[in-house]
């Protein structure tokens, strides 16, 4: 932990310097520029003056014109001896007077032109204008080899490079000693963690650790009362769990003692559950002493039964979709269409049989994820349809993807009702556990929703609720996040 920080504060002292470096240079190099463009000027003054220096055109033929240097271009020349030279040209660009080398393109107008060339070594600043002298149209060049920008170039490594190369290793140096000394206090606070046990979620003193470090003990702090939250969240639901099976149960419990209670009052004998009391094997079984049940009891044992074996189902669905273990395991192609079919033939018996119109509306989509999860989710969305749809309705299954010009295209899956549907005001809280709408008419246990939601939640998906194409009734869609294109 330590050489990671050291590395860490490293880097973060050598990218500021490698900026501050950088932003030196970028002056520099503005500073000798606007040095630069002053000589320009001065060459852009030189050029009437070297104009003029040329008096009157050659008295024979092959010879030179008459020239007389101007004092400003004399001097500028005997100052930058060496590193200064001129030449005069015709319009087809002989050269008439001065160095051979000073050249350049002939100018088609009479506005001055800059260039660079590069001369036994030297860069020289060249400007080159064509104008009216005392021998006529000529071309006149001033070249200057004292730009700044080269001299600039040459100082770099030792102006900027250097001292900037010794800072940076100087830092290193005095972190890689700095940060065992001052780092110490959080080392033996990472040591003091990792002695601790388990349950001991206790608090950090903050006072007893640098000011420095500390940020870092109130996070600690606060993840552990996050953990104790959590743990008290999971109290709550096993209370809240055993509540909700106790119903069911006492119900259940109770038919069995009333039975109890009718088999101590009668003859000893087996006890005989049958569906209809005029039956001739109930009658003789009755004469014989034997208990007989009618089906109004037998109906009410069976729903009792139903009913806690569907809620500890739907327990034990919910504690699978909240483990935090379902990341490390492997996901898969789950295809969306196949799996509304399969639910639509598991669900049709119960459907038809309180007169319900179950219809798919699908299209091919596959997503990625884990399967029994999702055909748990829709499961759970379409037994809530079931139960709460009046007789005569009619409950749609849909997958497909929606396509928005704002958005990349979504994979979804929808289950649609015509029933009592929810409030709006109460669509934030049904999806909250053992949570039922009150005066909502059913056996429901308030967990179908959450279970849906919780598995939407794994896989990075959002569930929504709406209200039904026709104005009524129930919409729960799952919306699945894009998934990144394949490469």
């Amino acid at each position: 932990m330590t050489s990671d920080l050291r590395n860490r504060l490293l880097m973060l002292l050598v990218l500021p310097l490698m900026a501050l470096a950088t932003v030196g240079v970028w002056l520099d190099y503005r500073s000798a520029d606007e040095a630069a463009g002053r000589h320009d000027l001065r060459l852009l003054r030189l050029l009437p003056a070297l104009a003029d220096s040329v008096l009157a055109p050659p008295f024979l033929d092959r010879e030179p014109p008459l020239l007389l240097l101007a004092p400003p271009v004399e001097d500028f020349l005997r100052q930058n001896a060496g590193y200064a030279a001129y030449s005069v040209r015709d319009t087809t660009g002989q050269l008439l007077l001065g160095e051979g080398w000073v050249h350049g393109g002939v100018p088609t107008t009479q506005a001055p032109e800059f260039h660079s060339m590069e001369y036994g070594g030297v860069t020289y600043r060249v400007a080159v204008q064509r104008g009216r002298t005392g021998a006529g149209e000529l071309v006149v060049a001033l070249a200057d080899g004292s730009d700044p920008r080269q001299q600039w170039a040459q100082q770099l490594l030792m102006r900027v490079l250097l001292p900037n190369l010794v800072l940076v290793t100087a830092a290193g140096l005095a972190i890689h000693w700095a940060v065992r000394r001052a780092f110490k206090p959080l080392v033996d606070l990472a040591d003091a963690v990792e002695r601790r046990s388990p349950r001991d979620l206790s608090p950090i003193d903050e006072a007893a650790s640098p000011s420095e470090v500390r940020p870092l003990v109130h996070s600690l702090n606060r993840l552990f009362a996050l953990v104790n939250a959590q743990a008290e969240g999971q109290r709550r639901f096993v209370a809240d769990a055993a509540h909700q099976l106790r119903t069911p149960l006492a119900g259940l419990q109770a038919q069995v003692e009333a039975w109890a209670l009718m088999a101590r009052a009668s003859v000893p004998a087996p006890l005989s559950l049958n569906f209809d009391k005029k039956h001739p094997l109930a009658q003789q079984q009755k004469a014989q002493g034997a208990i007989v049940l009618g089906v109004d009891e037998i109906e009410k044992l069976r729903n009792a039964t139903r009913r806690t074996s569907q809620l500890a189902h739907q327990l034990l669905a919910l504690s699978r979709a909240d483990a935090r273990s379902l990341d490390a395991q492997p996901s898969q192609r789950v295809d969306l269409k196949d799996l509304c079919e399969s639910l639509l033939e598991t669900f049709l018996d119960a459907a038809t049989g309180k007169g319900l119109d179950l219809g798919l509306d699908v299209q091919s989509v596959r997503v990625t994820g884990h399967g029994w999860l999702l055909r748990e989710l829709l499961s759970n969305l379409v037994d809530n349809a079931i139960k709460y749809t009046p007789a005569g309705g009619v409950i749609t299954i849909r997958c497909g993807v929606r396509r928005n010009a704002m958005n990349p295209p979504r994979v979804f899956l929808q289950v649609e009702d015509d029933g009592p549907g929810v409030p709006d005001a109460e669509r934030g809280r049904v999806t909250q556990r053992f949570y039922r709408v009150p005066g909502t008419v059913g056996e429901g246990t308030g967990l179908g929703l959450a279970i849906a939601d919780e598995i939407a939640r794994v896989h990075h998906a959002a569930l929504t609720l709406g209200t039904g194409s026709q104005g009524r009734g129930l919409v729960v869609a799952v919306v699945f996040p894009p998934e990144p294109p394949v490469a």
